[in-house]
């Protein structure tokens, strides 16, 4: 589980929980660039490692993101330091528009790919989840 809060339009920071693993971490995210029509986001942020790794190891990353309208997709790459591999990695992803509502995302964390059918509210996702390509999960998330 996750709170943040945006304490500018570029600047969020918060805490992540893990109940099974009894860890509290902070993450935060922030903005260096936005998207235009010729240049990516690019975003900074730490958080913990990623899914699977023992409680504790935080990941510290910078993310190029850029929207392709015409193809209703979105694709990212990440140079990440893994604190638990002590090693830098290259998640990236890719997600694809199939309805006003809908979304499928491929995912590689640096290590395993995951995937993810998600719905958009007005204010909440939920998302299906496959977790390693393998174990099931679902995610639900709110803004207000």
């Amino acid at each position: 589980m996750t709170a943040t809060h945006r304490f500018t339009p570029r600047l969020q920071a918060g805490l992540e929980w893990n109940p099974k693993a009894g860890e509290v971490g902070f993450i935060g995210n922030y903005i260096l660039t936005t998207e235009t029509d010729k240049r990516p986001m690019i975003n900074l942020g730490t958080s913990s490692d990623r899914i699977g790794t023992p409680p504790g190891p935080h990941a510290y990353y910078i993310t190029f993101a850029k929207g392709i309208p015409a193809l209703k997709a979105s694709v990212y790459v990440s140079l990440n330091y893994s604190e638990h591999d002590q090693r830098f990695n290259l998640p990236f992803g890719v997600t694809l528009g199939l309805a006003e509502r809908w979304d499928a995302m491929y995912m590689m964390d640096g290590v395993r790919s995951h995937l993810l059918l998600t719905y958009k509210g007005d204010s909440f996702n939920v998302s299906a989840m496959m977790i390693w390509l393998k174990r099931p999960g679902i995610s639900v998330s709110w803004g207000f």
